[in-house]
C-alpha cells in the first residue's frame, strides 16, 4: 500500500472516531496542546501570576493523535492533499478552491432569484441567454468567507439583466471572479448595488468584463462601501466595447485603504460613456491606477465628478490615459479635493489623441503632469499646492472612525467619549501545536501557497503574502517585533522583553462599540508611570498568527466603561497611550482624527477584541 493511500485511510479512521475519542480522553489529558501551553506558562512565568484563560483558550483543539498525524503529513509535504480535513480539525481559515465549488446549471432559460444563496460557482451561467433577469440579492450575506465565480457569466447574451444587490454584506473575506463577464453581450444591464458593504478584505477581479459588448450598461452604486483594505482589478474591462455605458456612484465610500486597478479599461472601445461620481468619497488613503484607460478609443466620454472628495490623502495614477484616442471628452470636476493632500500622476495623458476635450475644474492640489497633451485641455479653478491648513486638519475626522484614537486626557472618570467598533472581524482560528508549526515553511511564499492550495493571484495568495511581508519587514526605530504562531512563542517573546513577572491584558467584551460611553474608574498600570509593554495584534492568516511588538515610552490603563444614561458598568477596557509619536507618518490616521503631527502629541487607543497587551505586574 502506497504512503498517500495509507495516510488517507488513517485520516478517515481518525476523523470517524474523533467524537468517540474526545469523549474518552478527558480535558485533563496531559498531552493536549492546551495542557502543554499551561505547563509552559507555569514553567516560564512567575508562579505568583495566574494563568490567562483568555490566552489558553486559543490553544489548538487537535487531539494528541491528530497533532502527531498532521505533523507527519507536514514533514512529508502532504498536508495539501488533506487540507480540508486539516483545516476543519485544527480550526483554521482556509478558502475553498473555486474549481471545487458546486456548479449551477449553465444553460438556464428562465429568470432566477438567488436570494440568500452562498458560495456557488456560476461559470458560463447565462451564456447566450435571450432577455430575462437574474437577481443575486443578499447573496452570501454575513458569510465569513464569501466566494463566487462568475467567469463568462452572461457571455454573448442579448437583453439580459443581472442584479447584485446587498451582495456579501458584512462578510470578512469576500472574493469574486468576474472574468469575461458579459463579454460579447448585446443590450441588457448589470447592476451592482450595495455590493460587498462592510467587508474586511474584498478581492474582486473583473478581467475582460464586458469585452466586445454592445450597449451592455453597468452600474456600480454604493460599491464596497465601508470596507477595510482589499482590492479590485478591472483588466481589459469593456475592451472593444460599443456604446457600453458605465456608472460608478458612491464607489468605495468611507472605505479604508481600498485599491482599484483599471488596466486596459475601455481600450479600443467605441462611444464609451463612463461616469465616476462620488468615487472613494470620505475614504482613507484610496489608491487607484488607470493604465491605458480608453487607449485608442473613439468618441468616448468620461466624467470624474466629486472624485476622492473629502478623502484622506490618496493617490491616483493615470498612465497613457486616452492615448491615441479620437474625439474623447473627459471632465474632472471637483476632483481630488481631499482634506489631506494626496498625489496624482498624469503620464502620457491624451498623448497622440485627436480632437480631444479635457477639462479640469476645481481640481485638487499636488498633481504631476508628465508628457501631457498640450491641446484641448482647459484648467478652471485649479488649486495650487500650498501648506496644509492646520486648523482645518484639527477638525477633520473623515476616513478615520470616530473614537479610534483619542488623547490621554479623555481617560478620566466621568468623561463621555465615543467607543469605536472594537469587534474582531477576523475569522475564528486557533494556534497550531509547535510540532506542526516547526514543519511549515513560513518564510517561503511558494511553499506556503502549495501547502494551502493557493493559486496565483488568488485571495489566499494575497493573504499569505501580506502577512509574510509584515512579519519580515524591518522594525521601526525603537521597535522590537516578532510574529508568533503559538502560545509558547508568544510567552517567549513577552518574557524576553518584560521578564517573567508579566500579565496579559485585553478588553473584556465588545459592549459599547460604536456609541458614546462614560469612563468609570481608571487605573494606570505601573502606577500610571511610563512603562514597557508588548502588544499583540492578529494578522489574517490560515492559523492564528499575532504580530507582537514593543515600542518605547507608553502608558497602559484599565478603565470601567459605563452606559451613558444608567451609568451601569458594561465593559472593562484596556487602553495604551503612545507617548512618542515622532517616527509616525504625518498621514497616520491618528493625526487625521486628532490633528497635530508626529512627535507633537501622545496618541491612545483601545485594545480590540482578541488582541492583547502584556505588561509587568503593578
Amino acid at each position: 500500500m502506497d504512503r498517500e493511500r495509507a495516510n488517507t485511510i488513517f485520516l478517515f479512521l481518525l476523523l470517524s472516531c474523533r467524537s468517540v475519542y474526545s469523549n474518552v480522553i478527558t480535558k485533563e489529558n496531559p498531552f493536549t496542546a492546551k495542557a502543554s501551553a499551561i505547563r509552559y506558562w507555569n514553567t516560564h512565568i512567575s508562579s505568583k501570576i495566574p494563568q490567562s484563560p483568555f490566552l489558553i483558550s486559543k490553544a489548538s483543539p487537535l487531539s494528541t493523535v491528530e497533532s502527531a498525524f498532521f505533523a507527519k503529513l507536514a514533514a512529508e509535504r502532504g498536508l495539501s492533499a488533506h487540507l480540508a480535513a486539516f483545516c476543519a480539525a485544527a480550526e483554521l481559515f482556509c478558502l475553498p478552491d473555486d474549481s471545487q465549488a458546486p456548479a449551477v446549471g449553465e444553460n438556464h432559460r428562465s429568470d432566477a432569484n438567488f436570494a440568500f444563496y452562498n458560495n456557488k460557482q456560476f461559470a458560463n451561467y447565462g451564456s447566450a441567454r435571450l432577455g430575462g433577469a437574474d437577481q443575486f440579492k443578499n447573496y452570501s450575506d454575513g458569510v465569513n468567507f464569501a466566494t463566487g465565480s462568475f467567469s463568462r457569466y452572461s457571455r454573448s447574451s442579448t437583453g439580459h439583466r443581472e442584479g447584485f444587490s446587498s451582495y456579501a454584506d458584512d462578510g470578512n473575506v469576500a472574493a469574486s471572479n468576474f472574468t469575461s463577464y458579459g463579454s460579447g453581450a448585446t443590450g441588457g444591464a448589470g447592476d451592482f448595488k450595495a455590493y460587498m458593504p462592510r467587508v474586511n478584505v474584498p478581492d474582486l477581479r473583473f478581467a475582460s468584463y464586458d469585452a466586445d459588448a454592445n450597449g451592455h450598461k453597468l452600474t456600480f452604486s454604493s460599491y464596497v462601501d465601508d470596507t477595510n483594505s482589499g482590492s479590485q482589478a478591472f483588466t481589459s474591462y469593456a475592451k472593444n466595447g460599443n456604446n457600453a455605458p458605465l456608472d460608478f456612484s458612491s464607489y468605495g465610500d468611507t472605505s479604508n485603504v481600498v485599491g482599484s486597478t483599471f488596466t486596459g479599461y475601455g481600450e479600443l472601445a467605441n462611444s464609451a460613456n463612463d461616469s465616476f461620481k462620488a468615487y472613494t468619497t470620505n475614504a482613507n488613503n484610496p489608491t487607484n491606477s488607470f493604465k491605458k484607460y480608453g487607449g485608442g478609443g473613439n468618441g468616448g466620454t468620461d466624467s470624474f465628478s466629486s472624485y476622492r472628495d473629502s478623502a484622506n490623502a490618496g493617490a491616483d495614477s493615470f498612465q497613457s490615459y486616452g492615448r491615441d484616442s479620437s474625439s474623447e471628452k473627459t471632465n474632472f470636476l471637483n476632483y481630488g479635493k481631499s482634506f489631506n493632500v494626496g498625489t496624482d500622476l498624469f503620464k502620457e495623458y491624451g498623448k497622440g489623441a485627436l480632437d480631444q476635450t479635457v477639462g479640469f475644474k476645481i481640481y485638487g492640489a499636488n498633481t504631476t503632469f508628465k508628457d501631457y497633451a498640450k491641446k484641448g485641455v482647459t484648467f478652471a479653478g485649479y488649486t495650487k499646492p500650498e501648506a496644509t491648513d492646520d486648523s482645518a486638519t484639527k477638525t477633520a475626522k473623515n476616513g478615520v472612525e470616530e473614537g479610534k484614537f483619542f488623547r490621554e486626557s479623555m481617560l478620566q472618570k466621568g468623561k463621555v467619549l465615543r467607543m469605536p467598533n472594537i469587534r474582531d472581524w477576523m475569522p475564528k482560528r486557533s494556534f497550531l501545536p509547535r510540532p506542526i508549526l516547526s514543519k511549515l515553511p513560513f518564510s517561503s511564499l511558494d511553499e506556503l501557497k502549495r501547502t494551502f492550495n493557493a493559486g496565483d493571484n488568488s485571495t489566499m495568495e494575497r493573504v499569505l503574502a501580506n502577512a509574510l511581508a509584515e512579519c519580515v519587514r524591518a522594525p521601526s526605530p525603537g521597535e522590537t517585533k516578532l510574529c508568533v504562531a503559538s502560545i509558547e512563542d508568544m510567552i517567549d517573546f513577552a518574557v524576553s522583553v518584560l521578564g517573567a513577572d508579566v500579565v496579559v491584558r485585553t478588553t473584556e467584551t465588545v459592549e459599547g462599540s460604536g456609541r458614546e460611553v462614560v469612563i468609570g474608574e481608571v487605573k494606570g498600570v505601573n502606577g500610571g508611570r511610563v512603562t514597557k509593554s508588548v502588544s499583540c495584534h492578529q494578522s489574517l492568516y490560515p492559523y492564528l498568527l499575532y504580530y507582537c511588538h514593543s515600542v518605547p515610552r507608553v502608558r497602559v490603563y484599565e478603565a470601567d466603561i459605563l452606559e451613558v444614561e444608567s451609568k451601569a458598568r458594561i465593559n472593562h477596557g484596556t487602553a495604551i497611550c503612545h507617548l512618542d509619536t515622532s517616527t509616525w507618518s504625518p498621514r497616520h490616521g491618528a493625526f487625521v482624527a486628532l490633528g497635530s503631527g508626529p512627535g507633537q502629541i501622545e496618541v491612545c487607543h483601545w485594545i480590540f477584541e482578541n488582541d492583547m497587551t502584556w505588561t509587568t505586574t503593578d
